[in-house]
């Protein structure tokens, strides 16, 4: 481990939050009214705590789009964009001997799957538009592909990540799994990595993103999806799932405390099943925003939450429109700890 450098957890304290607006020249064009309301909600959300930073093609339309929202807690940079995954194509922020630095990785798609060109240069964009703090580093990793989504810090020298994402075709495959934990350890500063080699969503393209599956609630808890229903597709995946993460040990070798969220009910598009989510949720300072599905079961998931996060209001999100792009409400936002974004 380099204890030199620290992959902070998400809880860690936040000067901001990221997002990327939705435009008519985005896979969002055939439903960008319902995309743009979900935004509106999550702006209002998060600018409310917390400077929220509007990364859109159009600053004039997004200010319109806004509305009431818009307050002196949001700034806007300018740039193309392919798409609205911040979480994927945003910077990940580690601590190099205490001084805030932004890690830019290559962001290729999810593998190749969908174009990525204008999204890939957001982040060093953004370093030279004078959006972070004077002290924030900046390391080009563009040689390495790397998602926000794909990984999980609790920041005391462990992450959790999926095999079937970090060792999949089309991002690293010339390294071995065993090349790939020694980068990762040495850029991030970690003891170890739990792979989860079990749990998966249908719809989902990031090749399951352990953000969609299980999160650090804290260095000692952990919540993720469970499915109870037998004839479910996800039923024997997320049961093998939920068997590893009890074989678990926290720092200390203690089992994590496991908090059992819902599997969110069905939802489809043209046949195809949407890959709904409560674990795909934003800690936020004071605040966890959760992503919601017009459903019974959004109660029962906040209530579970609101047990992993006493100290924290748990706040429910409208987050039917985003699913219809296979993804939810922590896979459009990045969170910047304090002193990143420039005052």
């Amino acid at each position: 481990m380099n204890n030199s450098i620290l992959l902070p957890p998400e809880w860690t304290p936040q000067s901001g939050v990221m997002i990327t607006w939705p435009h008519e020249e985005t896979d969002w064009a055939y439903m960008l009214d319902e995309a743009v309301a979900c935004f509106k909600d999550l702006a209002r959300e998060i600018s409310k705590r917390e400077r929220l930073l509007v990364v859109c093609k159009d600053e004039v339309a997004v200010r319109q789009a806004l509305g009431d929202v818009m307050n002196d807690n949001i700034t806007f940079r300018v740039m193309e964009t392919n798409d609205t995954w911040a979480r994927d194509h945003g910077p990940i922020t580690v601590f190099v001997e205490g001084k805030p630095t932004l890690y830019d990785f290559q962001f290729n798609g999810w593998g190749l799957k969908f174009a990525s060109n204008f999204d890939n240069q957001i982040t060093r964009k953004l370093y030279g538009a004078d959006t972070f703090s004077s002290k924030v580093g900046y390391a080009n990793l563009l040689h390495y592909v790397l998602e926000g989504g794909s990984i999980e810090s609790d920041g005391e020298g462990t992450l959790m990540t999926t095999a079937e994402c970090l060792l999949s075709k089309n991002r690293n495959e010339h390294l071995q799994k065993e090349e790939v934990e020694e980068f990762l350890k040495s850029i991030f500063g970690l003891e170890r990595i739990l792979w989860l080699n079990h749990g998966y969503l249908a719809g989902d393209d990031t090749d399951s993103h352990v953000d969609t599956l299980a999160r650090f609630c804290d260095a000692k808890t952990i919540a993720y999806v469970k499915c109870d229903d037998p004839s479910d597709e996800h039923y024997e995946a997320l049961k093998a799932m939920e068997d590893e993460l009890k074989s678990f040990k926290d720092a200390e070798g203690n089992p994590y405390r496991l908090v059992a969220l819902p599997m969110a009910e069905k939802r489809y598009e043209d046949d195809f099943r949407l890959p709904a989510t409560y674990a795909n949720f934003l800690i936020m300072n004071g605040a966890v925003l959760m992503p919601t599905y017009r459903s019974e079961r959004d109660a029962e998931a906040i209530a579970a939450l609101q047990s992993a996060f006493p100290d924290r209001e748990v706040v429910g999100v409208d987050c039917s429109a985003l699913i219809h792009q296979h993804g939810s409400l922590h896979c459009v936002t990045m969170q910047m700890p304090e002193g990143v974004l420039a005052d």
